[in-house]
C-alpha cells in the first residue's frame, strides 16, 4: 500500500519544484538554523525573538508561493539572495545582534534591499513591456526610471514602518547616534531662526524621573544622543545607491540583452505556459 505523503511534504513539492537541489539545500540549511534559534530563544523566554524567529520562517516560503500564484520564474541567484538577505536581516541581524556588533550590517543590507527592489520594480515592467494586453510599452529609460521609484518607494515606507514602531512600541529600530556636534535654532538665545552650533560635546546629561519620583540622572559619554536620523537617512542613501546601480544595469539589459545577460540572473521572469498548464493552477 502507497503511503501518503505528509501536507508539509505536499507543500514542498507544490511551490518549491522550481527550486534548484542547490538551492533546496540552502534552503533546508537556514530553515534548520531558524527553527534551532527558535527553540533556544524558547528555552531562554525570550519571545520577541520567539516571534521574529516565526516570522523569518513565513518569509522564507513567501517568495516561492508567489513565484508558483504569479507564474513567475525567479533565478536561481535571486532565490538564494533574497533567502540569504531574510535570515542576515532577521537573525544574525536582529537576533545575534550584527547591526550593533558588526559595523555597517545595516547598511550593507539596506543597499542589498535597494538593489533587489529596483529588480522587482524592472522586472514588473519589462513583463508588462511584452503583454499584449498592455498597450502601453515604455522607453528603457522610463523602465529604468520606474524601477528606481519603486526601490525608493518601498526604502522610504520601510523608514516609516521603523518610525512607527518606535513611536509606539517603544523599539529602537531606527539606531541611535552619538555625535559631537549639533547645529540648532532651538537654543538661540533669542529664540530666533538663528542656527547655534555647537562643537567638541564630550557628554550629554539626561534628568529623567523613575517610578519612584526620584531625580535619576543618566551620561551619554562622547557626545549628543543623536535620535535616529543619522540612521534614517544613511539608510535611504544607501537604498538610493543600490536602487542606481541596478537601473542602470537594468537599462544597459534591455538594450542589449545578450550582452549584459548577467543581469538575467536577478530580474524575475514570466514563465511559458500552455493553456492547460494555466487552467490546472
Amino acid at each position: 500500500m502507497k503511503k501518503e505523503k505528509s501536507s508539509i511534504t505536499k507543500f514542498r513539492e507544490k511551490y518549491f519544484d522550481n527550486y534548484s537541489k542547490r538551492n533546496m539545500t540552502i534552503y533546508l540549511i537556514l530553515r534548520g538554523l531558524v527553527i534551532l534559534t527558535l527553540i533556544r530563544q524558547i528555552f531562554m523566554g525570550n519571545w520577541n525573538n520567539v516571534f521574529l524567529c516565526g516570522l523569518t520562517l513565513i518569509l522564507f516560503v513567501i517568495p516561492a508561493v508567489v513565484e508558483k500564484k504569479m507564474n513567475l520564474a525567479l533565478p536561481d541567484a535571486l532565490q538564494v539572495l533574497i533567502l540569504l538577505f531574510i535570515f542576515s536581516a532577521e537573525i544574525l541581524g536582529e537576533i545575534n545582534e550584527f547591526y550593533i556588533v558588526i559595523p555597517h550590517w545595516d547598511t550593507i543590507l539596506h543597499t542589498i534591499n535597494g538593489f533587489l527592489c529596483a529588480a522587482v520594480g524592472f522586472s514588473t515592467i519589462d513583463i508588462l513591456n511584452q503583454k499584449e494586453f498592455f498597450h502601453v510599452t515604455m522607453a528603457p529609460i522610463f523602465v529604468a526610471l520606474v524601477a528606481f521609484c519603486f526601490s525608493m518607494t518601498i526604502g522610504v515606507l520601510w523608514e516609516f514602518f521603523e518610525f512607527g514602531t518606535d513611536r509606539i512600541l517603544k523599539y529602537d529600530m531606527q539606531k541611535d547616534a552619538v555625535v559631537d556636534i549639533i547645529s540648532t535654532v532651538k537654543l538661540d538665545p533669542e529664540g530666533k531662526n538663528r542656527t547655534v552650533i555647537i562643537n567638541n560635546i564630550k557628554n550629554t546629561i539626561i534628568q529623567c524621573e523613575d517610578e519612584n519620583g526620584k531625580i535619576k540622572e543618566i551620561i551619554v559619554e562622547g557626545g549628543y544622543l543623536d535620535l535616529g536620523i543619522n540612521d534614517t537617512m544613511q539608510d535611504l542613501i544607501v537604498n538610493f545607491i543600490g536602487a542606481i546601480v541596478f537601473s542602470i544595469l537594468g537599462l544597459l539589459y534591455i538594450k542589449n540583452r545578450d550582452k549584459y545577460k548577467f543581469a538575467e540572473n536577478f530580474i524575475p521572469k514570466m514563465k511559458k505556459t500552455n493553456k492547460k498548464e494555466l487552467q490546472k493552477q
